[in-house]
């Protein structure tokens, strides 16, 4: 399934319009700003936004492609199968940093499951104004739940018919219900003079009354659409630009029930009129967004609806603008003014439309040999910098332009390079720079890890070839990371006092970063200084957190250059995030082995040791973060049985040990109590729910009689359990479950038997085992079959295995990985053929 908004998706109860209809709802049912839907694409483990309503797609292109397996919102509902709300700003913060780093506006967020036969098969995504408490989401989230399950049976229903629901095209970008078209607004068209046709687009059609079999039409019938009153001045106006000459500005007209119109011409080039090159044109119905008093105004005014279409202008903002409003107006911002969609810009739209606030910044434009499409008749302006206004609005954007005061600067487009050797740095916007430094660093937990962030993101940006991070111990610097530098060459400043004259301790003691233009400059400043070969310039930038010293950082470029304002004033801004990373990465350090004690104390010693049953189990960290997380499993002796438990709370880190602690504790309770498999999960379920509402966990409990073998099973939300039986032959138990733990106090647990027979093996583990990123969990899960097929009998068969020896086997794999971007608890247990004494 592809998206086109003319294809054969878009008929009547196709994918297309199936999409943008739920979509709209959406929107509508929460009183959002915008909405989308994703749903899997071609590539396995991605997701592709579909259809967007509310938002120009070009402004929300970051988002069009998401790993299902990332941190974020949309992949969490997918891959979970549950609804992630994030009420403000501060709670997308808390869980999840990047995607508030990426998206920093005063907005919340719905993200609902779209379910297909039995798992997602996409994502209602919805952004809301923002709200206190989560609570107050819940009547959107009802609304929302019954409009994605409508789609999720439609979408079943398209599955059943052989309709494939995934998507590879760009998403459809859809005006939000209930908002002002632009059609009948603003229209198109072109005049062939050699054959006097008149061809329109669709709102010119609606403005010009014509119906579709009066299309193309004649010059003769525009005219009388659009001037009745002034209708000999049209006409030569044409003739005029027919020829080469572009009319003098717009024309105010009146139709016969006497609607104001504006319009406007544009000619073929003066110097080579073609009678084969059409004369185009606009015209506007000028009531319908604003009157033709505003031409009158000192600054310039136009508008931009929610799809980003400029559909007014006045005089003064295309002189300042310096392009012709007959070429832009009814065109996209970015096309009608190209030199307007950079990111930067893209950013501050994109607050004006999410935000109710009005969003002011300065913008250069360029001069005229910079620009895409460069005009020769509008008069030029000589100021380079412009000051931009966006006021929101229910159906508009209105944005009020002027020229900016003489010295003011806000480079939300970087000014020339001030010599060759920085021509790298002005094609890069450097407003965007701490934001790409921010959103890399949330990764980051340890001082090697945020230097190599470092250098992946700052060196490349500005150009530099070198890099030294020092860092504060006792009042003494020591290398944390280099790079570039020839061998040996820093060994002589290791460890150094705070007293040296050096310019990277004195850049520490004094706050104040340092800049040098050339090494010349450099020894100039400080004799004696050793120096390096390469004739280069460097910046020596303070690490300091919280207003305590943490070392010092040291850029190094191959050729000698100058540092703009805004480079240093960004440098210094990079220097500061850098020094609270790192900050946080030396409190890593010592709360690691503190939370690595807590995950020791919070897992079983040991396992209890029955004559009819043996069992063993693993847990390997995650590589990320603090090697603890909430991964856990359990045997517990239950009545005349034993109790299997193995569960996954989200996240990682101390919370998330501590709430597995909770748990495993609270499911140990039961499981002494002897309550049924059921009621341990019902029971978990509504203490999370009590503990922290927006956590959520998965589960598998097992109570097993010894004697019989007989087995009850309950699930939540956990991946399914492997069972080997005697002979060698392994199958996926594929039983059914409830949702996951803490996300519905009504849930309900079935419960499942089956029988283990003396010699097999059942295998219980969390998805870190099985998951990999851009494969389906299902082939993890075969993988592992196959793997305990091959892993041989445990120790009650002879010349067996030892069930210890088995569970080495199936995470050796995982054992030697350097990255594990999450935990793996695995618990086996075979019934022995034969009573050990």
């Amino acid at each position: 399934m592809t998206g086109s908004a003319e294809g054969g998706n878009a008929t009547p109860g196709g994918p297309a319009a199936l999409l943008a209809d739920a979509a709209g709802r959406a929107v509508r049912a929460a009183d959002g700003r915008a909405a989308g839907v994703y749903l899997p694409s071609g590539s396995p483990g991605v997701l592709r936004l579909a259809v967007l309503v509310g938002l120009p797609v070009r402004l929300y292109r970051p988002w069009w492609r998401l790993h299902a397996d990332r941190r974020f919102p949309v992949s969490d509902a997918y891959r979970l199968g549950v609804t992630v709300m994030l009420p403000n700003t501060t709670e997308s913060m808390r869980r999840y940093p990047q995607f508030a780093a990426a998206l920093p506006y005063a907005v919340g967020t719905i993200n609902v499951p779209v379910m297909g036969k039995s798992a997602p098969c996409g994502v209602l995504t919805v952004l809301v104004p923002p709200v206190c408490d989560v609570g107050e989401l819940l009547t959107q989230k009802d609304r929302l739940a019954a409009i994605a399950d409508e789609l999720g049976v439609a979408m079943r229903r398209l599955d059943a018919a052989g309709v494939p629901l995934a998507w590879d095209d760009e998403p459809l970008c859809l005006r939000p219900p209930g908002t002002r078209p632009t059609a009948g607004g603003i229209g198109r068209f072109d005049w062939h003079p050699a054959t006097d046709v008149v061809t329109v687009d669709d709102s010119a059609r609606v403005l010009m009354r014509l119906t579709a079999g009066e299309q193309p039409c004649s010059a003769d019938a525009l005219v009388r659409a659009v001037a009745a009153e002034d209708a000999d001045r049209l006409v030569e106006l044409l003739q005029e630009a027919a020829r080469g000459k572009q009319p003098s500005g717009p024309l105010h007209l009146r139709t016969a029930e006497g609607a104001p119109r504006l319009v406007e011409l544009w000619c073929p080039q003066a110097a080579f009129p073609d009678p084969d090159q059409p004369v185009g044109g606009i015209v506007l119905d000028t009531g319908s967004v604003a009157g033709a008093a505003a031409d009158q105004l000192p600054q310039g005014v136009f508008c931009l609806d929610r799809l980003g279409l400029i559909v007014y202008a006045n005089q003064r903002a295309a002189e300042l603008l310096a392009e012709p409003r007959a070429r832009f107006l009814g065109q996209a911002l970015w096309e009608g003014v190209p030199w307007l969609g950079q990111p930067a810009c893209e950013d501050h739209l994109r607050a004006a439309l999410l935000s109710p606030e009005p969003v002011h910044f300065r913008v250069r434009r360029p001069p005229p040999g910079e620009r895409a499409c460069e005009t020769r008749d509008v008069e030029p302006y000589d100021g380079d910098w412009l000051s931009l206004s966006v006021h929101p609005g229910p159906d508009l954007l209105t944005c009020v332009i002027a020229p900016a005061p003489r010295g003011s600067r806000d480079p939300v487009a970087p000014e020339p390079a001030a010599d060759a050797a920085a021509d790298d740095v002005a094609a890069r916007s450097l407003v965007h720079r701490p934001i790409a430094l921010a959103i890399a660093l949330t990764e980051a937990t340890t001082a090697r890890q945020v230097s190599a962030v470092v250098m992946q993101e700052v060196l490349p940006a500005f150009g530099g070839r070198r890099l030294a991070i020092y860092l504060l111990q006792e009042r003494h610097l020591y290398l944390a990371w280099e790079t570039g530098f020839p061998p040996g060459f820093l060994a002589p400043f290791e460890g150094v006092g705070l007293d040296a004259r050096l310019p990277g301790v004195e850049t520490l003691t004094t706050g104040r970063p340092l800049f040098f233009d050339s090494m010349r400059q450099l020894a100039d400043t400080y004799p004696g200084i050793p120096l390096d070969a390469v004739e280069g310039a460097r910046a020596f930038l303070p690490l300091i957190a919280s207003g305590r010293p943490i070392g010092s950082c040291i850029l190094g470029f191959d050729r000698p250059r100058s540092f703009s304002t805004e480079e240093r004033t960004v440098l210094t801004a990079l220097a500061g995030l850098v020094a609270h990373a790192m900050e946080k990465a030396q409190r890593y350090e010592t709360e690691a082995a503190l939370a690595r004690g807590l995950q020791r104390a919070l897992l079983p010693r040991r396992l209890p040791v029955h004559p009819r049953v043996e069992t063993a189990g693993r847990y390997l960290p995650g590589t990320q973060g603090m090697d603890v997380g909430g991964d856990w499993y359990d045997v517990v002796e239950a009545g005349d049985g034993l109790a299997l438990v193995i569960g996954d709370v989200q996240g990682h880190g101390v919370q998330a040990a501590a709430t597995m602690g909770q748990l495993r504790s609270a499911v140990r309770a039961f499981a002494l109590d002897d309550r049924p498999p059921d009621e341990v999960m019902s029971g978990t379920n509504h203490l999370l729910i009590d503990l922290d509402p927006g956590q959520f966990a998965t589960c598998c409990y097992v109570r097993l009689d010894p004697v019989t073998g007989l087995a009850m099973v309950a699930r939540a939300g956990h991946p399914p359990p492997l069972l080997r039986r005697p002979g060698g032959r392994t199958l996926v138990l594929d039983l059914p479950g409830g949702v996951v733990l803490g996300v519905d106090p009504l849930a309900q647990y079935p419960v499942s038997q089956l029988v283990m027979d003396p010699g097999a093996v059942l295998a219980l583990y969390t998805d870190g085992l099985v998951e990999r990123a851009g494969c389906d969990i299902d082939e993890g899960i075969s993988a592992l079959r196959t793997a305990l097929a091959k892993a041989g009998a445990t120790s009650g068969l002879p010349g067996g295995r030892s069930l210890l020896t088995v569970a080495d086997r199936l995470t050796a794999t995982a054992r030697r990985a350097s990255n594990r971007p999450d935990d793996i608890a695995l618990l086996l247990a075979a019934r022995r053929t034969a009573t050990v004494g």
